[in-house]
């Protein structure tokens, strides 16, 4: 197997995202007592480039998904799939992390289940917690918050579609004896000076 190094990666992911592709930074640096070195690739591409540039990160070497995170941004909604190539070959993990923003105007992104089923997880996640629209995701079921949970309020978001605070439980008014709340947790600001 030939393996890329960083670079050769961008470029032959670049050249799959075509128009779509927006930049890329490649990082290295040694760490732990051995030196060992970690590298990775940052991408960030359009929506549409997501699908064929994970598939010819596919032909590369079957990357494993370590998660897709996100990132509230104001206008927009960031999601990073975290991703390794040549996972489990010592010393030669590279981490490829693709970048997508989304507008709050159109928050979809195609599911990539059918390319990597592991990230079910991670797309349901988004869905309940950032209300992302997963495209074809084969469940789309809540998985993290109960079903009587409101819908159109989003954990995650920094915006109006967050929890609101009247939403915010204190667990240590649960009547649960072994749970004190922190010096001052629950008070205004104006009780604290008190």
């Amino acid at each position: 197997m030939k393996m890329l190094a960083p670079q050769e990666i961008v470029d032959v992911l670049k050249e799959a995202a075509g128009d779509a592709f927006k930049e890329a930074r490649c990082t290295e640096w040694a760490e732990g007592v051995k030196g060992n070195k970690s590298r990775q690739v940052w991408i960030r591409l359009d929506r549409k480039a997501l699908r064929p540039a994970l598939k010819r990160l596919i032909e590369i070497h079957f990357p494993h998904l370590g998660v897709i995170s996100c990132t509230d941004l104001g206008e927009e909604v960031e999601l990073l799939y975290h991703l390794f190539v040549y996972y489990g070959v010592p010393h030669s993990e590279i981490m490829v992390t693709l970048a997508v923003s989304l507008p709050k105007t159109d928050l979809s992104i195609p599911t990539i289940t059918d390319l990597i089923p592991g990230a079910l997880v991670s797309e349901r996640e988004k869905q309940e917690m950032m209300g992302i629209r997963v495209e074809n995701i084969p469940d789309g079921r809540r998985m993290f918050l109960p079903d009587d949970f409101p819908e159109g309020v989003y954990p995650w978001r920094k915006d109006a579609t967050g929890i609101p605070s009247d939403m915010v439980k204190e667990l240590w008014t649960t009547g649960r004896e072994n749970l004190k709340p922190p010096e001052g947790a629950g008070a205004t600001e104006e009780e604290k000076k008190e």
